[in-house]
């Protein structure tokens, strides 16, 4: 059981509007939207920070992006991230390979060397205490340059917020995203946990 029942979605209008955007991402509006709505201005305030975070500004793919906020997620031990971030880079065309081997980005083949810079990267950036040092960032500029190092930090903070927010609420996970878990995590020892 949540630590906070989610409110209906009509709730707010402002928010079901806003909240629209999620129907592309996942298919469905999140239960923590849902929850973030006791205080609209929270609920609000975060599905403007996440749309535009998850813009798509050039190199830094929308797959790419949710395949970053899937290693953060992993790296902090949110099920309930885990599964949405895999099921919106599968809506986003992560390629099936990247997808079945997501837990061995390291070394599968389906990645490339600039991918695995920027998952090393969402890795050292979610760790407490951080990872992140001279070597992450002599990768990453190998790659990527400033404005896209920005977009994949925003990925990173964003979903710092959400473990913190859906792990300690146990937010309930939709159905959905369990299908999605189950499919490319489950392998690998995925279930709801806490957010059952």
């Amino acid at each position: 059981m949540p630590l906070v029942k989610p409110l209906d979605p009509s709730h707010d209008k402002e928010t079901r509007k806003l909240a629209e955007f999620f129907n592309e991402t996942l298919g469905f509006c999140p239960n923590s939207v849902l929850t973030m709505q006791h205080r609209p201005a929270i609920s609000k305030a975060f599905i403007n920070l996440n749309k535009a975070v998850m813009a798509n500004e050039g190199r830094v793919t929308s797959a790419l992006k949710r395949m970053i906020a899937w290693v953060s997620s992993n790296a902090t031990g949110c099920r309930y991230c885990q599964a949405h971030a895999i099921r919106a880079a599968e809506r986003y065309g992560a390629e099936q390979e990247q997808l079945d081997n997501i837990w061995e980005y390291r070394t599968h083949p389906a990645f490339s060397e600039a991918e695995r810079a920027a998952l090393d990267f969402s890795l050292a950036a979610s760790q407490v205490p951080n990872a992140v040092g001279e070597d992450i960032k002599e990768r990453l500029y190998q790659y990527w340059d400033e404005g896209e190092v920005v977009e994949m930090l925003g990925v990173i903070a964003l979903f710092g917020y959400l473990n913190r927010w859906n792990d300690s609420m146990g937010t309930t996970i939709e159905e959905g995203a369990v299908d999605s878990g189950l499919q490319y995590l489950g392998k690998h020892g995925w279930e709801k946990g806490k957010h059952a």
